[in-house]
């Protein structure tokens, strides 16, 4: 694996392969060392132009279990144009010798930008584009749901038959976008869930089918119910009347949670709009993979840049083993 921009393109037989040395990296972080040398001498560089705590933090931790060094290199407010802020920024982390760049960026398509423009030979891997994609968080997604549902049994497996409804804010959500293919890929049936003004024009295009009414979603027993963050930050028209009529409408609380089969989950990428897109009473409830989904998405990371940086040397799959 060259790079990780996206999942649209990512296949099924690489997105398991995923998966499967993310089981491997999940069970050397239950010892009571978790550290691994598989990556020492390799420096990897955290490169956010867009404020970032949970991804940041994951890729940084994901990468110091492997023993690569980590350069965080937070380029938000450059007052220099994007394009020729990325470019002198890519030139100064190839002078370094950087041989993984994880990048967020505001503008869609800048980590296809960094990989394909022959600035910096290292590895790239988009930590969020945009309103584009962000592929390690639905790799984590995936990852969570297959835990639950197979559990010990899960390497090998793909999500074939799972049912995966997305709630909420997909017309900003780089997220939803990446679990849409993902999911796709791996076999599962996606349903997404929005107000009509919250749901992108090219949805016809995707994989999925789009509903408007929450309960009526609901009431067909998903596996998995993955709300969303209303991104605020990013709306500058009213896209819903008041957060309270988004909230009866499209939130899930405890009386919806309750109404789920057993054995379905729900999910959250975070950070929450506790009362708005989801209660507290959800968010906690024994349902709720969300801490879960930070753990495995070290697991994943911890995966990703093995796989970047290491992953030829198949015999040393999963660490010092």
């Amino acid at each position: 694996m060259r790079h990780l921009l996206d999942t649209r393109t990512l296949d099924r037989e690489t997105a398991l392969r995923i998966l499967d040395v993310a089981e491997d990296m999940s069970d050397t972080q239950s010892r009571e060392i978790k550290k691994l040398p598989t990556l020492r001498g390799k420096t990897v560089v955290n490169l956010f132009f867009e404020d970032s705590t949970r991804t940041r933090i994951s890729f940084e931790a994901a990468a110091k279990r492997l023993s690569a060094d980590v350069i965080n290199f937070a380029a938000k407010g450059s007052s220099v144009s994007k394009g020729e802020s990325l470019k002198d920024t890519a030139q100064t982390l190839q002078a370094m010798g950087a041989d993984a760049v994880v990048i967020r960026h505001p503008a869609s398509g800048a980590p296809q930008t960094l990989a394909t423009s022959g600035w910096i030979s290292a590895g790239v891997v988009n930590a969020g584009d945009g309103t584009h994609e962000h592929p390690t968080q639905a790799l984590l997604d995936a990852f969570t749901i297959r835990k639950r549902r197979f559990g010990t049994e899960s390497r090998g497996r793909d999500l074939s038959g799972i049912r995966v409804v997305i709630v909420g804010d997909v017309l900003h959500s780089r997220v939803a976008r990446s679990n849409v293919w993902l999911l796709a890929t791996l076999g599962a049936q996606v349903t997404l869930v929005a107000p009509p003004t919250l749901v992108p024009q090219n949805v016809s295009l995707w994989p999925v089918r789009v509903v408007f009414d929450l309960d009526s979603a609901l009431a067909d027993g998903p596996d998995a119910v993955m709300m969303l963050r209303i991104q605020l930050e990013r709306m500058n028209a009213a896209y819903f009347p008041t957060e309270r009529e988004y909230s009866r409408r499209w939130g899930l609380d405890a009386l919806r949670v309750a109404g789920l089969p057993d054995g379905s989950i729900v999910m959250h990428p975070g950070p929450m709009n506790r009362g708005l897109e989801i209660s507290s009473e959800a968010a906690d409830s024994p349902r709720s993979t969300v801490l879960e989904q930070v753990t495995n998405g070290v697991s994943v990371r911890m995966a990703v840049l093995y796989l970047l940086l290491a992953g030829e040397r198949d015999d040393e799959r999963g660490g010092d083993q």
